[in-house]
């Protein structure tokens, strides 16, 4: 309980905010990825440069994996479509914060390329033995992101 309010403590009173014109920093992203029947979770690693003391530039390099309509039955038959995500985005951040404050909001964006990958999973039994039916898909599409969130004394959340 001490660390808890340790951190608490340390978070409410950090002073200033860290990002500067000219330096480069790196951000790594977790998250969850919600999915009908099933879910995943994605990880991201993104070198940025601030160009300006609210402005910076970045390349996003992400990956995610999940599992959706994942179905048994009583005979221990499944079915599931498994998809993994790769992405490589140019990115764009603007920060709305006032000089010597921790709290900063900020709007984001960015474009590039996001390849695809899906596999079908049915685990049947023909014939009385079990068989296993793979159907891949892989494909790749240019798009875009759009983020927003806050930073808080070097805590950063935001929704993509």
């Amino acid at each position: 309980m001490r660390k808890i309010i340790l951190l608490v403590a340390v978070l409410l009173f950090a002073n200033g905010y860290s990002q500067e014109a000219g330096k480069f920093r790196v951000g790594l992203d977790f998250g969850y990825v919600p999915a009908g029947g099933g879910g995943g979770g994605l990880v991201s690693l993104e070198p940025k440069f601030n160009i300006k003391d609210n402005m910076n530039v970045g390349l996003r390099l992400g990956g995610a994996a999940v599992v959706r309509d994942l179905v048994t039955n009583n005979n221990d038959e499944f079915t599931a479509k498994v998809a993994g995500i790769g992405s490589y985005v140019g990115t764009y951040d603007y920060y709305f914060h006032k000089s010597g404050s921790s709290f900063a909001p900020y709007i984001g964006g960015g474009v590039g390329y996001y390849s695809l990958a899906n596999v079908e999973l049915d685990d049947a039994d023909v014939n009385g033995g079990t068989s296993t039916e793979l159907n891949p898909a892989v494909s790749g599409v240019f798009g875009g992101l759009i983020r927003g969130g806050f930073e808080w004394a070097g805590f950063r959340m935001g929704r993509f």
